[in-house]
């Protein structure tokens, strides 16, 4: 599996807001979930993710989107629901998009993500304890990149999802190695970036 993916040509058909999830009550207990088991259904945006909401929404300074695609979890369809509520949207989810999944760590303390990204940078293809490899996120994530330039053309396009799918989606599509997507500053929840 290649570790690094062709950078972004400078073109295209498309303007992307890639946006993370509000601050979720996964976030407030500092747990890891990930499995679709328990963020389809439970740990939603926080009291503080609706209070980041309600700001970005007041002071908006992007794109209106046209078009709001979304992780199915919990925590992304909440905050997409609401951003589509805001412009009278509508939105769609889309699987691609989900958190990386990280195995048995799962429901552990959010502290073990580190000795996940200490083994991402020497192997962005590991699959230690049964967590999705890096290389994995970054083809889903640009898979859905590709089918949206294919398919649409001028449009405003948000997609709302984790901080570590977002985090090598930018790092993939910069033409970086995949080893690097804990080299960028992490994104805060609620954030949007630019592509």
């Amino acid at each position: 599996m290649s570790n690094t993916f062709p950078a972004a040509s400078g073109h295209w058909h498309n303007r992307y807001l890639l946006m993370r999830h509000g601050h979720s009550l996964a976030n407030q207990q500092g747990l890891i979930i990930s499995t679709p088991e328990h963020g389809l259904a439970g740990f939603g945006l926080s009291s503080r993710g609706r209070e980041q909401l309600d700001g970005l929404l007041s002071d908006w300074c992007w794109a209106i989107p046209a078009r709001i695609l979304h992780s199915d979890f919990r925590r992304t369809t909440e905050t997409a629901a609401r951003i589509a509520q805001h412009f009278g949207l509508r939105f769609e989810a889309d699987t691609r998009l989900r958190e990386r999944h990280f195995g048995a760590l799962e429901g552990e303390g959010d502290y073990r993500y580190a000795e996940v990204w200490a083994r991402d940078a020497r192997d962005p293809a590991h699959r230690h304890a049964g967590v999705e490899a890096v290389a994995e996120v970054a083809a889903r994530m640009t898979e859905l990149i590709a089918d949206l330039e294919q398919h649409h053309a001028g449009e405003t396009i948000l997609l709302v999802s984790h901080g570590d799918p977002l985090q090598i989606l930018l790092t993939a599509l910069e033409g970086r190695e995949l080893s690097q997507h804990r080299e960028r500053d992490p994104l805060a929840p609620a954030s949007v970036t630019v592509l």
